[in-house]
């Protein structure tokens, strides 16, 4: 039987893909995963330093020690989680940073190896630490499940073909750029950005939950933060965190659902 040059092309590239899969802690689920982890923390760490250079820090002393503190408890819990899953390589190259940026702006993110922002202007809605625990540890959650990387992987094949990351940088390098602000919702300068997949939010939420348990935080807290959330949307302009993290009933129907999983988690007085 003569088998064509474009059914060997297809059973290759379908060889490939089966082999640049990764697996997403708690749910198991196999993601596409086309580039390098190294490669990932490498543009992670340069994007960082270059976004804090062009932003303003907080100057709030007591602000930004909070940040600091909910997040150095929520990468405790992280590294705590994947030591007991013999996961701990997925983290050893992480720089772990929590910044505070002045910014009236709704949002907040974390890039791969731990880069954390938290803008000013989520804190009115945060209220307190277990608030500002909900965001980073949902935050976070994106980040080592390797959500940026899924979404930068199907961005390289819609948009570019299947081009390699180092080429894509390359060749088109602005394209690029914005493929990355989009796959980490930052900021709304490189234009519309598209929502995580519900299977996305499913998975930080459920992941978010577990480490700001593990770090002390009430689980419970989860489903007052996205109430405001939902309240602050209403009939208006959706904050930048909101175009990247719906808030709905839905959302928290499955919050509520989630929470008795997570409660065993729940460290009180950590």
């Amino acid at each position: 039987m003569k088998v064509s040059k474009g059914s060997i092309s297809l059973f290759l590239a379908v060889c490939f893909l089966l082999l640049s899969c990764a697996t997403v802690p708690v749910t198991g689920r196999k993601q596409l995963s086309l580039i390098p982890g190294s490669t990932m923390l490498s543009m992670s760490f340069r994007q960082y330093d270059e976004f804090l250079k062009a932003h303003k820090l907080s100057t709030n002393v007591g602000q930004t020690q909070m940040v600091k503190t909910v997040g150095k408890r929520i990468q405790k819990a992280v590294e705590e989680y994947f030591a007991e899953r013999n996961m701990s390589r997925a983290l050893q190259d992480y720089e772990w940073e929590f910044n505070l940026v002045e910014s009236s702006e709704v949002n907040a993110w974390c890039m791969p190896g731990g880069k954390v922002v938290i803008y000013t202007g989520i804190l009115p809605l945060t209220e307190d630490e277990a608030g500002l625990a909900v965001v980073m540890g949902h935050e976070i959650a994106h980040a080592v499940a390797k959500h940026g990387n899924e979404r930068m992987s199907q961005g390289l094949i819609t948009q570019m073909g299947g081009m390699a990351l180092s080429k894509a940088l390359e060749e088109k390098p602005d394209k690029t750029q914005e493929l990355w602000m989009v796959a980490f919702g930052i900021g709304a300068q490189f234009g519309v950005l598209l929502p995580y997949s519900r299977l996305h939010e499913n998975e930080a939420d459920h992941l978010g939950l577990i480490f700001m348990a593990m770090a002390g935080y009430d689980p419970h807290k989860a489903v007052e933060f996205w109430g405001r959330m939902a309240k602050m949307k209403g009939g208006k302009t959706a904050p930048e965190f909101m175009s990247t993290h719906p808030s709905d009933e839905r959302r928290i129907r499955n919050i509520r659902e989630l929470i008795p999983k997570t409660m065993h988690y729940y460290k009180k007085g950590s």
